[in-house]
């Protein structure tokens, strides 16, 4: 009964999603909202628990009670003593960001903000750099002639890494502001603009294919567990 129940609701909302490709109307502002409202509240619960408790309350429990929150030991050294500072910082920047809420304290919350983006880029820096600049340099340095172990030349492999490398050039050179883009500069910063484009276009294309993926469970529950007609 409750299955069936979940999965009239399911098809209501999902209808009620479709409705705007008719145009903006009540249904959809209503299942917009509830989605967003029952995303909200999970997620407050999800940090209450998952976050905050674990890692602020509890460890300011345990160092009331006397202990080291890292080591579960009595507090002995200083460094012990003033450890507390890791975890009542942290909350009181999370409290500042509660201030968004009221207008007239609001431009406290810039404080943990400008804190979050600075050490969110700061950490992540190196990684992206590894991932994004790095891995993508290594992955251009190739053999223009690829050959097998037996000594014989891959055709498909080598054309393959000349197109690569060229396209590479190419939009490289499209970015090179130094010298006008006349002449033989001017033809393969052109080549690297649809060099760019195709790259675009890939990544646009597989983004549609995701929210076309989408549809297609929709459908199947619309049509398999709602109406059972698949």
């Amino acid at each position: 009964m409750m299955d069936t129940i979940g999965i009239w609701i399911g098809a209501f909302l999902t209808l009620c999603i479709f409705s705007f490709l008719y145009k903006d109307n009540p249904f959809y502002k209503f299942a917009e909202h509830l989605f967003v409202g029952v995303s909200a509240g999970y997620w407050v619960a999800r940090t209450w628990h998952n976050a905050l408790v674990p890692n602020l309350f509890i460890p300011v429990k345990e160092y009331f009670k006397g202990l080291n929150p890292v080591t579960g030991k009595p507090l002995i050294t200083l460094g012990d003593k003033f450890i507390i500072l890791l975890y009542i910082i942290p909350g009181i920047l999370g409290l500042l960001m509660l201030t968004r809420l009221i207008s007239s304290i609001g431009w406290l919350s810039r404080f943990p903000i400008s804190f979050i983006v600075g050490m969110t880029a700061g950490i992540n820096i190196f990684s992206y750099l590894q991932s994004n600049g790095i891995a993508q340099i290594k992955g251009t340095i190739l053999p223009l002639i690829v050959y097998s172990p037996q000594g014989t030349i891959l055709w498909a492999n080598s054309v393959n890494n000349i197109v690569l490398i060229f396209g590479v050039l190419c939009g490289l050179l499209y970015f090179f502001f130094s010298l006008e883009h006349k002449g033989a500069i001017g033809v393969f910063s052109k080549i690297g603009i649809w060099f760019l484009m195709v790259s675009f276009g890939a990544s646009f294309g597989y983004t549609i294919m995701a929210r076309i993926s989408l549809l297609i469970g929709r459908m199947q529950f619309l049509l398999g567990d709602w109406l059972h007609l698949i």
